[in-house]
């Protein structure tokens, strides 16, 4: 491999699990993480994992400087992004915060890359920029339209994105616009480790079984659905990963600014996934209806068929396998990494 790839937020949930699959494609890896909301031991189990060691570099994505010093030293031309905060309710509640770390934080990383000559860049979207659905499945020419904070600022790095390219055509984008990730590495050594109450219905669910939380909350179960329960697109963290090693060959082979999607092109109902994970762990889990949550759709799922023309991608591990993942992991790390 001719460069060696910075992964922002590598110690992340997805990071970390990106960065397994790299390794595993012959990649050369550093990561960069400020830790805020990730841990260190995940990179060290990663590097158990694969047998290899790389660098791990504390640092804060809005200190240029120090960024720009970093690709340089590891001589990075290729940037993996995901460093940023992703829990919708709380960009509601804090808005200054979410577009400080992310819109800021990845602009400081455009003016590090530039700095240092490094004009590769896949970066972690979301399929928060499409909005209330029109139309599904989504493809990737629904129209943008983020209904909260946090999907504001990843179309706004979407459109920095979209705007750098233009102006600098030598810079090989591509956005990956996620759906729902779950499950964990088939180890059960790496996997979500949330800090606080868990903003996704995976990981909650993970907690009422091991007991930490005492039922799952379905919000609203007067939908336009099969179970009058919402539906989502998931998507096995594994896959997701393969997604972004796949998008890096693309750019290395290809130029220009690519928009894909990265989903199952599945949905499944809140109650199809209690009654996967209640199989996964040998039980029936508690649960309770509550109100709909404001702002919350009745469906939504992706149309992937770009990214199995042009990526040669697509998902592959099943809702059962998902939980099962989930549950080795949650069940062997119950408090996450803490304690290890």
């Amino acid at each position: 491999m001719d460069n060696r790839i910075l992964v922002t937020g590598g110690a992340g949930y997805i990071g970390s699990h990106t960065c397994v699959e790299l390794l595993n494609a012959g990649y050369d890896i550093a990561v960069y993480d400020n830790f805020i909301n990730s841990d260190p031991e995940a990179c060290a189990r990663v590097m158990q994992l694969c047998d290899k060691a790389f660098p791990v570099i504390e640092g804060d994505v809005r200190d240029t400087a120090h960024l720009t010093a970093t690709l340089k030293a590891h001589n990075c031309k290729t940037v993996v992004h995901f460093a940023g905060l992703k829990a919708v309710g709380e960009s509601s509640e804090d808005p200054v915060k979410y577009y400080d770390n992310n819109v800021a934080g990845s602009l400081s990383l455009l003016k590090a890359m530039q700095a240092a000559e490094a004009t590769n860049i896949v970066f972690s979207s979301s399929a928060t920029v499409y909005g209330e659905p029109e139309f599904l499945p989504y493809t990737e020419d629904h129209p943008l339209r983020a209904t909260n904070p946090y999907g504001q600022t990843k179309l706004m790095i979407e459109n920095i994105l979209r705007d750098t390219h233009s102006a600098n055509p030598q810079f090989r984008i591509a956005i990956l616009r996620y759906f729902n990730p779950c499950g964990a590495h088939q180890s059960g050594r790496i996997g979500e480790a949330p800090k606080g109450v868990p903003n996704n219905l995976m990981p909650y669910i993970a907690q009422v079984a091991t007991g930490q939380r005492d039922a799952l909350n379905i919000w609203g179960n007067d939908y336009p659905t099969p179970d009058g329960t919402g539906i989502r697109d998931y998507i096995h963290v594994v896959d997701l990963a393969k997604g972004h090693v796949s998008a890096i060959a693309y750019i290395l082979e290809h130029e220009g600014c690519l928009e894909v999607n990265l989903g199952s092109g599945r949905g499944a109902s809140v109650l199809e996934v209690l009654k996967a994970f209640s199989k996964a762990v040998g039980r029936d889990l508690p649960s309770r209806i509550k109100a709909r949550r404001p702002g919350d759709v009745a469906a939504y799922y992706a149309n992937a068929d770009k990214a199995r023309a042009l990526l040669n991608w697509q998902a592959s591990r099943s809702l059962d396998e998902i939980c099962a993942d989930h549950w080795r992991w949650q069940s062997n790390n119950p408090n996450g990494y803490e304690g290890t």
